[in-house]
């Protein structure tokens, strides 16, 4: 009962980070699975891609895809419908017109937001899915719930909803989402390719990945977060069947300067998958995991250590959200994390070692949307 009406009721400290992603329905409830090993709530999501793998496998045209920004507007209509329910459409209520103006008299126009509404664009919408809290005594709801989402066009995720800054990697990012999208527009690019994902978190990203490359090593630390992707991979595995993509949870700590080999750790390498990573990865990648200096620093750092063992030309895809913060010390907006990012970024480009070239260019946005989320402009 005391976690019921916690849910009911959260409350977020001073420290608490919340990830935007879920916050399209804030009047709905999610699914809370569990609890974890560290004692915080484990909900379960269901992400519909606006387009299937079975589509995609097919080849067919990613311009026949509705974009998010149709999707959004029809949601709006959905609660513009609900809101002014009581309005008829071409009607004026006893109080005529004088109903409609306000306290200074000015009239009150309310529009409709303006949707998708080609019969093609209706069949390819999907509804955001907000599972509710499994209560006692309801535990087949879960069950159904399993039995809708067992599609081809669905992607199930763990995740922690609002967690200490220490534990981001828990929570799913919108970068994560748009990283996801450039890899299902370019998938011919990245099919049968070996890819490393460092900071990967609940794995959403690799698991998008792993519908067309032929092996991904997802990394992060900590058993508990690596847990629950592997969880999540499991979850997914009718994703990637058709592709014959696999995933492979592993640590990687860019605080150490060697791979975990540990055989007593859980999510340790072999010698045989250091191996195969340094001969065959082509494409590394990182969604949101730039928001602290001292981490940011440690990434580059094993980002060059990698690649310079690397035995082919590599392409790292790196995705962020610049965050926007008033600061008192500057007194003004500021986006220091993302400063320190591209000036790190630009010291990559400029290092003139002998050894490593490092070249950079700027992904253009324009490409479709496979995912519901909001693509802000500062992604």
């Amino acid at each position: 009962d005391s976690v019921e009406e916690e849910m009911d009721n959260p409350t977020f400290r001073s420290d608490t980070v919340l990830s935007d992603v879920h916050l399209h329905c804030p009047s709905k409830r999610h699914l809370m699975v569990r609890l974890n090993a560290v004692g915080q709530p484990v909900f379960l999501s269901h992400f519909k891609l606006l387009w299937s793998t079975e589509d995609l496998a097919s080849g067919k045209h990613v311009g026949e895809i509705t974009t998010g920004r149709e999707y959004q507007c029809r949601s709006g209509d959905e609660l513009c419908d609900k809101d002014s329910s009581n309005v008829k459409k071409g009607e004026l209520n006893s109080e005529g017109v004088e109903a409609l103006l306000d306290d200074d008299g000015d009239l009150e126009v309310v529009r409709r937001p303006q949707s998708a509404s080609d019969l093609q664009a209706e069949d390819l919408l999907r509804d955001i899915v907000c599972p509710v809290i499994l209560m006692k005594g309801k535990e087949d709801a879960f069950e159904d719930e399993e039995r809708e989402c067992t599609c081809s066009d669905v992607v199930k995720i763990e995740h922690t909803m609002a967690t200490p800054l220490e534990d981001v990697g828990k929570q799913v990012w919108r970068a994560a989402f748009l990283l996801a999208d450039y890899i299902l527009f370019k998938r011919d690019t990245f099919r049968c390719c070996s890819v490393l994902e460092l900071g990967g978190g609940t794995g959403i990203t690799s698991i998008i990945m792993g519908t067309v490359a032929k092996r991904v090593y997802c990394t992060d630390v900590g058993e508990d977060l690596l847990a629950m992707c592997e969880q999540n991979v499991a979850l997914n595995k009718h994703l990637m069947e058709s592709g014959g993509g696999e995933i492979k949870v592993k640590e990687l700590d860019w605080l150490k300067d060697e791979f975990c080999t540990d055989p007593e750790a859980l999510y340790s390498w072999s010698e045989e998958e250091i191996a195969d990573l340094l001969d065959h990865c082509s494409v590394i990648m990182a969604a949101d995991v730039f928001y602290d200096d001292d981490l940011t620093d440690a990434l580059f750092r094993t980002l060059y250590r990698i690649t310079h063992n690397l035995r082919n030309t590599c392409t790292v895809y790196l995705a962020l959200e610049k965050r926007l913060n008033f600061t008192l010390r500057h007194m003004d907006v500021t986006c220091e994390a993302y400063s320190h990012f591209r000036n790190t970024l630009n010291d990559l480009e400029n290092l003139q070692d002998g050894k490593m070239k490092y070249t950079v260019e700027p992904v253009k946005l324009d490409f479709c949307q496979f995912l519901v989320y909001e693509r802000i402009e500062q992604l």
